[in-house]
């Protein structure tokens, strides 16, 4: 996975640099994550990375009507390069360019039952707080924490569950 995010890469930057200069990083973004859905049908991949399917062809599959001109030749690039099997990661790394340029931090907060809806506005406030940024939260639930939440935001993660303080606990007595 590490390989393709590393291949991915460039093609995110390249197609955010040229949404960003045209103005149009919502319509990319939208076709970008149609594309990216698309690609990862079972059906879809296999004909994609077919040898007698032409690089216009394939690209042809994944665009979605109405697209811009610069879109479609962005897709002819990755079908010409044999790479529309990574648009799912140029995908979320475009989405990942956006939020930086939008200045806004995407946090995933699981916890080991619902929270409510009051709890998450404190965590998404004291979030915002600490990174100066507004701030997206996404939630799920693993009931292995037993207690308590981890906030995955970016770079930091902050373990707040009971899972993670017992494993703590008995690091610091094992020593």
């Amino acid at each position: 996975m590490t390989q393709s995010l590393t291949i991915a890469r460039p093609y995110a930057r390249a197609a955010y640099a040229a949404a960003r200069d045209a103005g149009t990083v919502p319509g990319w973004s939208q076709a970008l994550a149609f594309a990216a859905r698309v690609a990862v049908d079972p059906q879809v991949h296999s004909l994609l990375g077919h040898p007698q399917l032409a690089a216009a062809d394939a690209a042809g599959l994944l665009v979605v009507d109405g697209a811009d001109e610069a879109f479609t030749r962005f897709l002819g690039l990755l079908a010409d390069n044999r790479r529309l099997a990574l648009l799912p990661e140029i995908a979320g790394l475009f989405e990942d360019l956006r939020a930086e340029a939008d200045r806004v931090v995407k946090a995933k907060v699981t916890a080991a039952s619902e929270l409510p809806a009051t709890e998450l506005e404190s965590i998404r406030a004291a979030l915002k707080k600490r990174f100066g940024r507004e701030v997206e939260v996404e939630t799920a639930i693993d009931a292995s924490l037993l207690g308590g939440a981890v906030i995955d935001a970016g770079d930091v993660v902050i373990d707040g569950s009971l899972k993670g303080k017992l494993a703590r606990l008995q690091t610091q007595l094992t020593q």
